[in-house]
């Protein structure tokens, strides 16, 4: 239910500040009250569609992968539905390019390694649209390193069938120079963001680039929380941290297989 105030407001942009507000307070479920009441309004409405997606996401994030829920994956699958409405809205801005990006890579954690290899293309393609149409897109980065480094850490017969479904073109392109690059620029544009952090250090100690992913995880516990999950993201920094604490940096890391 919405509070006394949002049923005062009167039109879609209404929705949207409150909608907004109610995110920064951290208040997901207000939040996404309000943007969905916008959508009432208006189902073609570009800015409540692509800040619903990722109030959805935000939602379902909070759910672990590693337990099935139903819950999860419907939150996950409307967010994906209304990101790409946001795209069909206006294509010309890159929240809806990063938000349709974002919804299938996360409704694909949640699948098979063969749907997530489907639906990789999609994931490439849009957030590399977010970042054509904003270069200082620092999620869009994030989303594009994590590809990278998902794709490279495909083994065995799931590497077999990426490079027979993606092509050989496709399949090819993907390399931990990239996820690296990609993930360091993410942490050059927002440099608080603990999550990028995280991501950065994890394709670090992929490498055996064992210094630099300490060097990251280090800034991870000094950072203040400013997201809902950045306590998680930090509990698994130190996890990680734990895991790789006697392990020695590669002289000469060997950045593609």
């Amino acid at each position: 239910m919405l509070a006394p105030r949002a049923v005062q407001a009167q039109g879609v942009a209404d929705h949207v500040a409150m909608g907004v507000a109610a995110m920064h307070a951290h208040d997901l479920r207000t939040g996404l009250a309000h943007y969905e009441a916008g959508l009432g309004l208006d189902s073609a409405s570009y800015e409540a569609n692509w800040r619903a997606a990722t109030a959805l996401l935000d939602l379902g994030e909070q759910i672990p992968d590693s337990v099935k829920s139903p819950e999860r994956d419907s939150l996950f699958a409307r967010a994906e539905t209304l990101a790409r409405r946001a795209v069909a809205a206006d294509s010309t801005r890159a929240e809806g390019h990063f938000a349709l990006a974002a919804a299938v890579g996360r409704a694909s954690l949640t699948m098979g390694k063969k749907d997530r290899i489907r639906r990789a293309p999609v994931i490439r393609d849009e957030a590399r649209r977010a970042i054509a149409l904003d270069p200082r897109h620092d999620g869009a980065y994030h989303i594009l390193g994590r590809w990278h480094a998902e794709i490279m850490r495909l083994s065995g017969f799931s590497r077999f069938f990426a490079r027979s479904f993606l092509g050989a073109g496709i399949f090819k392109e993907a390399s931990w120079d990239s996820a690296a690059a990609n993930l360091e620029k993410a942490v050059e544009l927002d440099p608080a963001r603990i999550y990028h952090r995280l991501e950065l250090a994890e394709v670090y100690a992929d490498r055996k680039r064992y210094d630099e992913a300490r060097a990251q995880l280090a800034k991870v516990d000094a950072l203040p929380r400013r997201e809902l999950r950045d306590s998680a993201y930090q509990a698994d920094a130190l996890s990680l941290a734990e895991r790789i604490a006697d392990k020695r940096q590669r002289h000469q890391a060997q950045t593609r297989d």
